[in-house]
């Protein structure tokens, strides 16, 4: 099997789009940062969990992030995950800089 293959089967998907309110109020990205995020999930993953990502954010307008990352820390109050970035797409990685300049900027 290929490095690649491998990789792809290790991943956890989580964060993807909503389906109800109630899912959005269980599950959503805080202390988003350029190297990673804290991820509030009932969801039990361990460090080292490696996580496919792809979540929306509000920023002008709705943007969505789209990226690969590795579980460092596990919280339980409230209950989540930090996540390092391991990859992003160049959008998502252009979304963020432009939260960060302009939380910056304010």
């Amino acid at each position: 099997m290929s490095d690649d293959k491998r990789r792809a089967e290790e991943r956890v998907t989580i964060n993807q789009e909503f389906e109800s309110f109630d899912a959005f109020i269980d599950e959503y990205v805080t202390n988003l940062s350029r190297t990673g995020a804290f991820i509030k999930t009932k969801a039990t993953l361990s460090v080292g969990t490696k996580v496919n990502l792809h979540f929306t954010v509000l920023h002008e307008d709705m943007e969505t992030v789209t990226g690969v990352g590795e579980v460092v820390r596990v919280q339980n109050d409230p209950p989540g995950v930090g996540v390092v970035f391991s990859e992003l797409t160049p959008e998502s990685a252009a979304v963020i800089e432009r939260m960060l300049a302009r939380r910056n900027a304010g």
